[in-house]
This record gives structure tokens, C-alpha cells and sequence, in this order.
């Protein structure tokens, strides 16, 4: 899809960790420090992170939190994300790779998308408990020790241990803090959104889509966030513009178009509504 642009390559993740190694589809680090990116964007590639020490801040979509160690975060390319310092002191193992090199001879491509913690956003982070952190600090050694390694079979070795990561993140069968609280009606609304913002802006186009009136539609998703239907769906498409703002190779007019906006200056009014500067401010500040 258009709006679908990736916007931090592998070899741009690598630059951001001072690693200049940038021939392989894969890559591995771990670091003291986090390249804290606060603009919202995408990659063209999944990641698993392991929180040892300390706290970040992530945002996914429209959902903020933080994160305390010990804990695992998944992230898939398409998941729109930003990070901000929340201590001073971290530890953090990641393993960056294509979805390309992780199919290698896998028969099955839609593999990777079958795991919702990739792509949902109350499911991302998992929580360990000391029993779960020992197994978690094995793999990754391993893993690491794989990939200081010259022997020709790591490519292989690498795709077994990220099965391994896979199938025991699969196994905790995580639910959100605030997934058993929420009303399914709200948590319907989001799914629908987050797939049909770019067409749909209407809260009635939502209202009908959920069987539902407005009114209530609008007081089950203000009683269980404390934002209106219409901050929702603003919200994301604010969002949605800010990552394609960031990509100089588009427009502001193209931008617009992807978005569904009539022309280039109800995207603007929008934008300015929205975030207080123009959409031209955003990227000459960001770029």
C-alpha cells in the first residue's frame, strides 16, 4: 500500500548504534544507550528487544507507555513507532532482520504475520518474571555468541534461535493490563480505525460499521479512553502524516493525496490544527 512507506532502513538502524557493518539482512546489538527517536516512524525491518536494565518510553500508534525491565518488546515494519528517555541507565539486547532473510526456505511467508505481537500494539511488551528473564538471558547469549562468530552456518543458526525467541513469546499468551477493563466496542473501534482511517473519517461511518448509534459509540469510546471518536481519528491520521512527512521523496501535495484529502489545503488546515505548525514546518524541522 502507499501509505505504507518505510522510512528507517537496517543500514539507518545500524548508523544510529555506531555499527558500520552493513552487508547482512540482520544485525544485533547491545547497548547502554538507546537512540531515542521521538518522531514517529516505520522500518523495513522486525525487531526483538530485550529491556535488561532501566525504563523506556515507547510509543506505538496511539498507545504510550512504559516500559521497565526486565521485558521483551516485538516490533514489526509496519508498527509506527517513536522512543524517549525515561532513566539514565540501560541495557537493552536487540536483534534487527529482514523479514526476507528470516523466510529464507520457510514455506510458509505469511509465517511472521500469524504473530499479533509484531503488529498489535497491547501486545508488544512483555513483562518478565525472574524464571522467564533466565531463559530470555540464555537465548540471547547464545544468540550473540552465534553471531560473533565467523562460522558460514550463522545465517541458519541466527534463524533457529529467532524461532526459538518466536515460539516462547507465543507461548506467554500475554493479555494487557488494561485489555480486561476495556469495553470490546472500544477495542472494535480501534481495530477498524487503525484499518480504515485513510477512507473513513466520519465517527458515523464507525457508528454503522459496529451496529451501533453514535451517541453511544461516542460515550463508550470517551468513557474508556478519555478522548471523542473524533480526537481518534484525528489522532491517527495526524500520525500517519508525520511518518510520510519525514519521507522527502513525497510531496506535500502526494501526501495529501494518500491521505484522502480533498487538496493540499484542507491537509494543511488539518495539519496545522493538529500539531500547531504546517505540514512544511514538520519537514523542514525533521528532515
Amino acid at each position: 500500500m502507499k501509505n505504507k512507506i518505510t522510512t528507517y532502513s537496517l543500514a539507518h538502524h545500524k548508523s544510529l548504534f555506531a555499527n558500520a557493518d552493513t552487508n547482512k539482512d540482520y544485525f544485533y546489538i547491545q547497548a547502554q544507550d538507546h537512540p531515542y527517536i521521538s518522531e514517529p516512524y516505520r522500518a523495513e525491518s522486525y525487531a526483538i528487544e530485550f529491556l535488561r536494565k532501566g525504563s523506556i518510553v515507547m510509543q506505538t500508534k496511539l498507545k504510550k507507555i512504559i516500559i521497565h525491565a526486565p521485558a521483551i518488546i516485538t516490533l514489526g515494519p509496519s508498527v509506527i513507532r517513536s522512543f524517549t528517555k525515561d532513566s539514565d541507565e540501560i541495557l537493552i539486547d536487540i536483534i534487527f532482520f529482514k523479514p526476507q532473510f528470516f523466510l529464507h526456505n520457510q514455506a510458509n511467508v505469511f509465517f511472521l504475520a500469524q504473530y499479533e505481537f509484531f503488529e498489535n500494539s497491547d501486545m508488544h511488551v512483555f513483562n518478565l518474571e525472574k524464571k522467564n528473564k533466565l531463559k530470555f538471558e540464555q537465548i540471547f547469549s547464545l544468540l550473540r555468541q552465534s553471531l560473533e562468530s565467523n562460522s558460514h552456518h550463522q545465517p541458519s543458526i541466527l534463524r533457529s534461535y529467532l524461532y526459538i525467541l518466536i515460539y516462547e513469546l507465543d507461548s506467554f499468551k500475554q493479555i494487557s493490563p488494561n485489555e480486561s477493563i476495556q469495553n470490546p466496542l472500544f477495542e472494535k473501534f480501534r481495530e477498524i480505525l487503525f484499518k480504515d482511517f485513510i477512507k473513513h473519517r466520519s465517527v458515523q461511518y464507525y457508528a454503522d460499521a459496529l451496529n451501533v448509534t453514535r451517541k453511544y459509540l461516542s460515550e463508550v469510546i470517551k468513557n474508556n479512553s478519555g478522548k471523542t471518536a473524533s480526537n481518534w481519528i484525528e489522532d491517527i491520521v495526524a500520525l500517519e502524516a508525520k511518518v510520510l512527512l519525514q519521507n522527502k521523496e513525497l510531496t506535500i501535495n502526494q501526501i495529501s493525496d494518500i491521505l484522502n484529502f480533498p487538496n493540499q489545503s484542507a491537509f494543511g488546515r488539518f495539519f496545522k490544527k493538529c500539531e500547531e505548525i504546517s505540514p512544511l514546518e514538520y519537514r523542514r524541522k525533521n528532515i
